[in-house]
């Protein structure tokens, strides 16, 4: 694993499908020409909109998104992670999927979503990510690069959740990804301590990609795509608008913290 640099890209998606990628296309250029070798995109990177719309458009979002990130990868020689996109089942519903692409367009790691956000959130909205999205049933992979380090995806809600963090960890992780569409409300109380929490159990670097803004009727996202270093250090906070939070990532942090700190190897439990 080599020194280089990180990107989480922040976007505030809508319902059209090709607004979003040239949206995302600008980003990862940014991102890209601040010297980037891995990039981020948050969860319905390619399409936030009503449920009703995006079942509709499923094949279609699928479809376009796919050649979208292959597109990228080969285009900017980027690796790249599609953080969460519908991909239509047999069922009438879709898996919330990520894609791990290395710089050359081949799909390196695959995940669909296992937690499904079903919340009725204090500030008077209700989320059934479940009427439309079938949950995963497999526990996330990590995809081994000798010059990226050991890479493991998870999906927004999924960060509510430690022990998949730990099983990433417990497989060899170094990176943590975890793009998302935080809600505004859940976010400025959860979001930053929840990203904290993750990186320094599991002392990993921690790329968060986000949603931002409104993105449609009263959805409304937190935005702060961030970087944490496995210390829980904020190495990088995008803020409240699109933009692009980029950050180095560096083995000698990572051996430095894990000697100091080593937790992991006083495990009792995975």
């Amino acid at each position: 694993m080599k020194s280089y640099l990180a990107a989480a890209l922040q976007l505030t998606s809508v319902s059209n499908l090709q607004q979003n990628l040239a949206q995302a296309e600008e980003l990862i250029d940014l991102a890209v020409r601040q010297g980037a070798e891995l990039v981020g995109l948050p969860e319905n990177f390619s399409f936030m909109g009503e449920e009703n719309e995006k079942i509709l458009q499923a094949q279609a979002i699928a479809h376009e998104t796919e050649q979208f990130l292959k597109k990228m990868a080969q285009r900017f020689q980027v690796t790249i992670l599609g953080g969460g996109f519908p991909i239509p089942t047999n069922t009438g519903k879709v898996y919330n999927t990520a894609l791990l692409l290395h710089r050359n367009g081949e799909e390196l790691a695959r995940y669909q979503k296992v937690h499904l956000f079903d919340v009725n959130v204090p500030d008077g909205n209700t989320y059934r990510e479940s009427t439309t999205v079938m949950a995963g049933t497999q526990l996330p992979s990590v995809y081994f690069s000798n010059d990226l380090g050991n890479i493991g995806l998870s999906v927004c809600y999924d960060v509510r959740f430690p022990e998949i963090y730990r099983h990433l960890s417990h497989k060899g992780a170094d990176i943590l990804f975890v793009p998302a569409a935080f809600t505004a409300f859940t976010g400025k109380d959860h979001w930053q301590v929840l990203l904290q929490a993750r990186a320094i159990e599991n002392t990993c670097y921690v790329i968060a990609p986000a949603q931002t803004g409104i993105n449609y009727a009263r959805r409304q996202t937190h935005g702060h795509a961030m970087i944490v270093d496995p210390w829980g250090v904020i190495l990088a906070d995008a803020g409240e608008k699109p933009g692009v939070a980029i950050a180095e990532i560096n083995p000698s942090r990572l051996e430095q913290v894990r000697r100091q700190m080593p937790s992991l190897q006083h495990r009792i439990f995975i």
